[in-house]
């Protein structure tokens, strides 16, 4: 896991529904942490620093392109 590192921060899961998908699309490495503890404690996200994407260091600057063109140029905004 140290070759994953954190490129954003989310509260709740739909905010980054999307972003999964066309992370998945790319074929690049990635994780949320502490996203499972959605299902069995809905509020510890939120007091545990969120949940982070992880991505490996190889795919860092992609991902960002991607939730930046994601932001920049469409109706769905990640919040």
């Amino acid at each position: 896991m140290t070759n994953f590192h954190t490129v954003a921060i989310f509260q709740f899961a739909a905010e980054y529904a999307v972003l999964k998908l066309l992370l998945e699309q790319e074929n690049i490495r990635h994780f949320f942490q502490n996203e499972t503890f959605l299902s069995v404690l809905p509020f510890y996200p939120i007091a545990g620093g969120g949940i982070q994407l992880k991505v490996h260091q190889e795919d860092v600057e992609r991902a960002k392109q991607i939730i930046s063109d994601l932001n920049d140029s469409s109706h769905l905004k990640k919040v």
